[in-house]
C-alpha cells in the first residue's frame, strides 16, 4: 500500500477483471467475505451484471434484499472488497448485520480493513442508513478491533451454530 491517498472505494469494473480473478485464486478454500465473492466470476460481464442487480433490487434470490458492492484498488490492484446491505431483515438483524467485507490476502494486516470499513459507513450513510450493524465472529480480533477503530460498540453477543457472533452498532 501506498499511502491511503493513492486508494479509491469504486464500484465494480470491467477494468478490474485480472485482480479480480488473482483475488479468487489468492482465497484458494477460505471463506469468502462478503457474500458476493462466491457468486461465479468465469463469465466476468454476468457478474458485474448480477453485481448491478442486486444494487438495484431486481431478480433476487428468495430471502436476499437489494445490496451494494464496493471495490477497494490502488491502481489497477483488487485489495479488498465490502457489501452493504440497504436494510436488515430479523435474520440478518440476528446475524449478518449492515456490512460485509474481506481484505486480499497479500494486504492483510496494513490497516485497510479499517479503511474499507470507514469508506462503507460513508456509503451507508448517503443511503440513510444511521444505525449500521456490523457483525463478526467472537474471537476474531482483526474484525472486532476494525470495528470498535470505526465506533462500533458492542451491542451483544449470541451463539449461531457452533459459534458466537458478536453484534456491534455504529453510529453514523
Amino acid at each position: 500500500m501506498k499511502s491511503e491517498s493513492t486508494l479509491e472505494l469504486v464500484a465494480p469494473h470491467a477494468r478490474f477483471e485480472s485482480s479480480y480473478k488473482g483475488y479468487i485464486e489468492e482465497l484458494g478454500d477460505e471463506e469468502r467475505y462478503p457474500f458476493p465473492m462466491d457468486f461465479p466470476h468465469h463469465d466476468f460481464p454476468a457478474l458485474l451484471s448480477k453485481l448491478k442487480s442486486f444494487e438495484l433490487g431486481i431478480d433476487l434470490p428468495e430471502g436476499f434484499i437489494a445490496s451494494s458492492t464496493y471495490w477497494l484498488v490502488e491502481g489497477d490492484s483488487l485489495l479488498g472488497v465490502s457489501n452493504l446491505r440497504h436494510e436488515l431483515t430479523p435474520a440478518l438483524r440476528h446475524a449478518g448485520g449492515h456490512i460485509g467485507l474481506g481484505i486480499r490476502p497479500s494486504f492483510r494486516r496494513k490497516g485497510l480493513g479499517k479503511w474499507l470499513l470507514a469508506n462503507t459507513l460513508v456509503k451507508a450513510r448517503e443511503r440513510g442508513i444511521t444505525d449500521v450493524h456490523v457483525h463478526c465472529y467472537k474471537g476474531n480480533g482483526p474484525s472486532a478491533g476494525m470495528i470498535t477503530a470505526n465506533g462500533g460498540v458492542l451491542h451483544s453477543e449470541l451463539q449461531d451454530g457452533n459459534a458466537i457472533v458478536q453484534r456491534f452498532v455504529i453510529a453514523n
